[in-house]
């Protein structure tokens, strides 16, 4: 449902001056590249920081992997519409607060969106659009307000047989969130997580300076038209430039409406800055459903959230309260 456009979200790492060193790796994890840098005394150090962040991240997907059979996730689906599943508290609080940010979206976010019919075809197989009928029936066991907590039990509930919860919208970001709390606990004063263009910072880099982000636009990769400070911040970009089918003129991308069942259209870039990557990551997909006008209007609304959107002739909006460095 959602591609992450990890190619224009960046950090630009500065000369290391001082007796500390910055520190990277790159690896496949949650079926996506992360890279995570950390500031250590040296490699070897470094390298313990590391491994235990790839440590938390695998057990993060564990728990919330719609593919493992023996996940809770998993669980919880086989269960819809039979009973509810006592889960962990962890697992059980994602969910609640997945709920909150559907609430506040008023649905545009809904990680029952896994339960849609998969009707849009992105591959270049489409040759006609689904009729009015066929979107609208792919999107019947969708709704948040479907999946019944109980606080006391920690279990969930899928009310409609056959429906289904996912967290291919939150899940890196909620990863890379976990895994900066996990660092900072073991004394690593400053890093970035970044899962697939779901970056999360913290601390300095060794110079002192903030961290800083460089975004571009897809339509013109060679400039960056803006350079964001991020202190202790998340970064999520979300985009839609490569899987999008055309139908009279109107082009539809893959991030799709999970209370219509119609692709969203109009947008082809969201970047959210918020003080966690999990939140980041699920408004930038509610911006892309929302829209360019209400996206940002709902955005301005928010005291710590900003963002920047790219429509599909390449013109760039920002939310009230960012203020690029060109």
């Amino acid at each position: 449902m959602k591609v992450i456009v990890t190619a224009y979200c960046f950090f630009l790492l500065s000369t290391i001056t001082f007796a500390q060193g910055t520190y990277k790796r790159t690896m496949k994890l949650m079926g996506s590249r992360f890279d995570i840098t950390v500031i250590a005394d040296s490699q070897i150090q470094a390298d313990g920081f590391i491994d235990q962040a790839v440590s938390e991240i695998e057990r993060i997907e564990r728990l919330i992997s719609s593919w493992d059979a023996n996940s809770q996730t998993s669980l919880i689906n086989r269960n819809a519409g039979i009973k509810p599943v006592v889960v962990d508290k962890e697992l059980y609080h994602l969910i609640e607060r997945a709920i909150g940010i559907s609430k506040l979206t008023q649905g545009a976010f809904d990680i029952s969106y896994a339960s849609m019919d998969k009707i849009w075809k992105f591959d270049g197989s489409m040759t006609e659009k689904p009729t009015d009928s066929e979107i609208s029936e792919s999107v019947v066991k969708v709704g948040y307000q479907n999946i019944i907590l109980n606080k006391e039990e920690t279990s969930v509930f899928l009310k409609l047989a056959g429906m289904k919860i996912g967290f291919g919208a939150i899940g890196k970001g909620y990863a890379a969130d976990k895994t900066k709390d996990l660092l900072k606990q073991r004394g690593v004063k400053a890093g970035i997580i970044n899962a697939s263009g779901d970056m999360n910072t913290w601390g300095f880099q060794t110079t002192g300076e903030t961290w800083k982000i460089a975004i571009t636009n897809p339509l013109n990769k060679d400039k960056v038209f803006a350079m964001l400070p991020v202190d202790n911040r998340a970064i999520v970009t979300s985009g839609n430039y490569e899987k999008f089918v055309k139908f009279d003129n109107i082009r539809y991308s893959h991030i799709i409406d999970p209370r219509t069942g119609y692709p969203s259209t109009g947008i082809i870039s969201v970047s959210v800055l918020a003080p966690k990557a999990e939140l980041a990551d699920a408004l930038a997909t509610s911006i892309f459903v929302m829209g360019k006008d209400v996206g940002l209007n709902f955005v301005n609304q928010l005291e710590t959230i900003d963002c920047i959107i790219i429509n599909e002739s390449g013109e760039i909006f920002y939310s009230d309260k960012i203020q690029p460095k060109q």
